[in-house]
């Protein structure tokens, strides 16, 4: 079976993951880590992609992100992965595969899905045990949120305004809301839908999107496809 293209529709939010071939590290030391955000940033401008959130860990990267163009996406992470490899590869004196195939994503629903998943990359370094709490790890956009630091990488989402009133009360509700995580049940769908590449939200949601792109945004159910006729026996 012919493998789908990627389903990337402009003006909705992103969830992306890129991994390292094998699980194998993608990163060494700080200056690599410094130099995969550097292109982060230079793409993301290049291609008009707003990155919401991010976070780096050992061997592979999760973005949130809205690009503005249907090429957007896939334009700046053919770019920051080609660029990447030949920083690693000169630096590092490697030969191989450094990235395992494509990245995976899914567009996902704002309104249900889109602080979830701010939350469910925050926590990838807790869940990883890298770090005891999300705030620890400094490879994350979790630092910017909650006012730890400024990152001007970042674009905040129209949705994340609606937390307070002020930039405090939209940092303290943002930090409750990592403590708290978002349980099995989201952080098992945001994967899923990731890593099979199928839109993410409410049944309206998923159809809406349809109408918007000649790709599946949705696995066809199992059974006869409607409108066929049935043999008689």
């Amino acid at each position: 079976m012919a493998r789908l293209p990627r389903l990337t529709i402009p003006g909705y939010p992103h969830h992306v993951i890129q991994r390292g071939n094998n699980r194998q590290p993608i990163f060494v030391d700080s200056a690599d880590r410094e130099h995969m955000l550097a292109l982060l940033a230079e793409y993301a401008q290049t291609f008009k992609v707003a990155i919401h959130a991010y976070v780096l860990m050992d061997n592979h990267i999760h973005l949130l992100a809205t690009p503005e163009t249907a090429d957007g996406l896939p334009s700046l992470m053919q770019a920051v992965g080609r660029r990447y490899v030949r920083y690693f590869t000169d630096r590092h004196g490697r030969t191989g595969t450094l990235w395992e195939g494509r990245y995976r994503s899914t567009v996902i629903e704002t309104e249900r899905y889109l602080l979830a998943c701010m939350v469910y990359i925050d926590l990838n370094p807790v869940r990883a045990g890298l770090v005891v709490q999300a705030r620890d790890h400094p490879w994350s956009s979790h630092g910017h949120y909650i006012g730890q630091r400024s990152d001007k990488r970042i674009t905040p989402h129209p949705l994340w305004w609606t937390l307070g009133n002020t930039p405090f009360a939209r940092e303290a509700a943002y930090a409750e809301m990592v403590h708290a995580g978002i349980g099995a049940g989201p952080t098992t769908a945001l994967t899923d839908a990731t890593l099979r590449g199928w839109a993410l939200g409410s049944e309206g949601f998923v159809k809406d999107l349809q109408k918007l792109t000649a790709r599946r945004t949705a696995p066809m159910r199992p059974g006869r496809p409607p409108g066929r006729a049935v043999s008689p026996e």
